[in-house]
Parts: C-alpha cells; sequence; structure tokens
C-alpha cells in the first residue's frame, strides 16, 4: 500500500499489503483513531528526555526504547493519556489495519507500539509543528495520502485532538474531507475535561457520538 512521488514508494508505517483488501470487504464505516501529539515542550517532557534521570520510563528510553504511545502519555499526563486509553478500548482490531495512529512531528503517522529510543524521542520533540515546516508537513502529507489510497470510502478517520488549530486541521481535511470525524462531545470542552471525559468512556466501553470535521467546525463557532 502506498504511492509514488519522486519514483519512490511511499508506504505508511506499520501497514500490510492486506490493508486494502480488508477495507473492501469492510460492510460498514470502522473507525481508525488519529491521535494528535503530546505537548513536546512541557516540564513532563523534559523530565523525560532529561540523559541523567533516573526514574524507570528513562531509563528504558535510554536502553531498550519505549513505545511512542507510552512516552506521550507520560509527557500529557491527562490528555494524551486520554485519548490513547479511548483509542486502544474501542479501534476495532483487524490484521493489517491501524486501529490507532499518532501524528508526530518529524516522522508522519506513526502507530502507538513504534519503538523510539532517546535521540528519536528529542527528534521528533525538537520540531516544529508548523504548517510552513516542510519537515513536519511533508512527512504527514505523505502518510495521510497513502492512508487516505488505502481506506477509500470504506472507513472513517477520527480525531482524538484539537478542531480549532491549524496545526493540522488544513491538511486533515484537504486529504481526507468528509471521511474525517470528531467527537461530537469535544465541541466547547478544554483539553482537561476532554482527556477526563476520554479516560471514562475507555472504562465503559463507551463511544462517542462522531461527527464530520465541517459540522463540529460550524457548531464551535456559533
Amino acid at each position: 500500500m502506498g504511492e509514488r512521488k519522486n519514483g519512490k514508494r511511499i508506504v505508511l508505517r506499520g501497514q500490510t499489503r492486506e490493508f486494502n483488501a480488508l477495507a473492501n470487504k469492510s460492510g460498514s464505516h470502522p473507525y481508525i483513531y488519529l491521535l494528535s501529539p503530546a505537548d513536546s515542550a512541557g516540564r513532563r517532557a523534559q523530565m523525560l528526555l532529561n540523559p541523567r534521570a533516573t526514574f524507570a520510563l528513562a531509563e528504558r528510553l535510554r536502553t531498550t526504547g519505549i513505545p511512542l504511545g507510552e512516552a506521550f502519555s507520560f509527557m500529557s499526563a491527562l490528555y494524551f493519556r486520554g485519548k490513547l486509553a479511548y483509542a486502544n478500548a474501542l479501534a476495532r482490531s483487524q490484521e493489517g489495519l491501524p486501529g490507532t495512529l499518532i501524528i508526530t512531528s518529524s516522522r508522519g503517522l506513526l502507530p502507538p507500539e513504534s519503538m523510539v529510543s532517546l535521540e528519536d524521542l528529542a527528534e521528533i520533540a525538537g520540531e516544529r509543528i508548523v504548517a510552513e515546516n516542510p519537515k513536519y508537513r511533508d512527512p504527514l502529507e505523505r502518510d495521510l495520502r497513502a492512508l487516505s489510497e488505502a481506506i477509500g470510502e470504506r472507513f472513517r478517520v477520527v480525531l482524538l485532538g484539537s478542531i480549532a488549530t491549524r496545526k493540522y486541521i488544513p491538511l486533515l481535511r484537504e486529504v481526507l474531507g468528509e471521511r474525517l470525524l470528531v467527537p461530537q462531545a469535544f465541541i466547547g470542552l478544554g483539553n482537561m475535561r476532554r482527556g477526563a471525559l476520554l479516560l471514562k468512556c475507555s472504562r465503559e466501553k463507551r463511544e462517542l457520538k462522531c461527527v464530520p470535521i465541517a459540522e463540529a467546525l460550524r457548531r464551535a463557532t456559533r
């Protein structure tokens, strides 16, 4: 699965050639959860990235590496932890189908289980998430277009993240269009309340109603 760009085949990380076949067999619209990244500039991020830190997670990061989802959950404390817990609880498990993907600042879309070293995480944390930054936008656009090609009209992508930011919303809308959904309950809520809501829903295994991004934006600006 992928597309050609400048003569090179682009492959969405973590996917298999069975992805398109699964999409074609699906009779409904199963969700792929797309998680916005954790804040890499905060105090907890600096703690984790400190090469002299002695707590267990930091030592694992320096030695064996840790999953990206675990790293971002520590950095964020509540909001990202809620997003990941909700996606883990509700993502449909099908071989070859990426139930959850994380937007990164320099490596496009990565599954939460992707292992990162201290050097990897420092590089990801050090890149600016702004639309004008090609080191951020180009890998993200590449992976979004590969994802779009793979899912066709069979799947919907649910964004667990801010619906008002220009860091990624315009690009997501450009590539995914009406296939991009957001939880309706996110409208008007701040990050901490969203995180708490997602943790509660993950414990209850309760799926939030989702609406197209265009509808969410219209409601948010009323």
